[in-house]
């Protein structure tokens, strides 16, 4: 794995909270650096509290930072980490939306559902997302379309 490229925060609600600890130790493993931005346990939790924090942090240094948010579905975290400006938040449930997510699109928030995967594919996903790169060319046109035309016009 490539580490140390870029801080990673991790975020999610209680129904994400043990595929959270199990992907934060396999970045550990990794030697990443993470900053652990909860929930700390399985009780209830609000999934849109914990998915903006991480999703701010991307917002604030999108070039030096990455996230990983789970939730139950990864549908939640989806929908709230994309409120943001300057994030890309993709729901990936396997290692062709991962890889595909950042050639295409230069996501920087993935967003995983604890529910809709088991563990073994959740590290697979988690190794191919960080260590795929962006293509540009074509698909950076698309993703200044999205900042300059889209973005820039709704987050005055």
């Amino acid at each position: 794995m490539k580490n140390n490229k870029f801080k990673i925060y991790l975020a999610s609600d209680h129904a994400g909270f043990e595929l959270k600890e199990e992907v934060k130790i396999h970045l550990i493993k990794n030697k990443y650096e993470i900053e652990d931005l909860g929930t700390h346990t399985t009780k209830p939790a609000n999934w849109a509290k914990y998915g903006a924090k991480a999703a701010f942090k991307i917002s604030e240094d999108p070039e030096n930072s990455r996230a990983i948010s789970i939730c139950g579905s990864g549908l939640g975290m989806s929908i709230v980490s994309n409120k943001f400006k300057n994030v890309r938040a993709t729901l990936c449930n396997n290692e062709f939306l991962a890889e595909m997510s950042r050639k295409h699109n230069d996501s920087n928030v993935l967003n995983l559902g604890a529910r809709t995967i088991d563990l073994k594919t959740a590290l697979k996903i988690v190794s191919v997302w960080l260590n795929t790169e962006f293509e540009g060319g074509r698909h950076q046109t698309r993703l200044d379309y999205l900042q300059n035309k889209i973005e820039n016009n709704n987050f005055k």
